[in-house]
């Protein structure tokens, strides 16, 4: 039997009926969800309640002269890079130049804080009840001391001088702080003179420098020395029988005969 096209497809719908439209293909685009009120209180106070990162302008500008001092030490002003100085002290060169205003600055203030932290450590001295022999020898070996301990100082000041001193004189902070050394070596010279055991017209600035440039000497060469000479002025059996010898120079130029 024979149907005809129209039957046939109103029987074919029956059998394969078709599918439903969804229900989002009608709708227009979702809009957002609407916060509630309760919920977006918590959620504001949460975020308020949130650590903020503090700043620290004192531990950044520390960090800084440190990662600084340790670059100029070993390149020197023109050697050292800013970029390398900001990425030790973990920072960048705009809070470099924001702290410090340009290289040349920087440098003088980590001149400044290296002879700061000399004047800090000479302060824990206390000379002024100790025997006028054995306070001499006591700040002299101090001082040899120091420099053997911070050869980055004397790395540093052999850096300025080829500087002619140019950025030091910039500063009158370092003079301030070597004053007080040379006052305490005055008084325990005086002392020692009124008790009859040193010479007179001793100038103590003179005494100083010679004393500092004792153990200068031997610590800022002691490369070329060992080059040179075939000897390390730096073990610890040389530079003892040094300082004995350093101190017996000294003491035989202050002693009265």
């Amino acid at each position: 039997m024979c149907h005809n096209r129209s039957a046939f497809s109103k029987d074919r719908r029956r059998v394969f009926p078709q599918p439903a439209r969804s229900v989002l293909s009608v709708q227009g685009p979702r809009r957002g969800r609407r916060r509630d009120p309760d919920n977006a209180a918590h959620e504001d106070d949460a975020t308020m309640n949130q650590p903020k990162i503090k700043r620290d302008p004192e531990g950044t500008r520390r960090r800084i002269l440190l990662a600084a001092a340790e670059e100029f030490a070993n390149g020197g002003l023109f050697g050292a890079r800013v970029d390398q100085i900001a990425r030790r002290a973990e920072t960048n060169e705009r809070m470099l130049y924001y702290y410090f205003g340009s290289k040349e600055q920087l440098f003088t203030a980590v001149l400044e804080h290296a002879f700061s932290a000399l004047n800090e450590a000479e302060r824990t001295l206390e000379l002024n009840g100790i025997a006028p022999v054995e306070a001499v020898t006591r700040l002299a070996h101090f001082v040899w001391d120091y420099y053997r301990d911070h050869p980055e100082l004397l790395r540093l000041v052999n850096n300025e001088n080829l500087h002619e001193a140019r950025y030091m004189q910039k500063s009158t902070r370092i003079r301030e702080m070597i004053s007080p050394i040379v006052a305490t070596l005055g008084s325990i010279l005086e002392r020692g003179q009124r008790a009859g055991l040193f010479r007179t017209n001793v100038d103590p600035l003179r005494f100083y420098v010679t004393l500092s440039g004792m153990g200068y000497y031997i610590v800022s060469n002691r490369f070329t020395l060992e080059a040179t000479l075939g000897r390390d002025f730096s073990s610890a059996s040389e530079r003892s029988e040094v300082v004995q010898m350093n101190t017996e120079l000294l003491l035989a130029y202050l002693l009265r005969k």
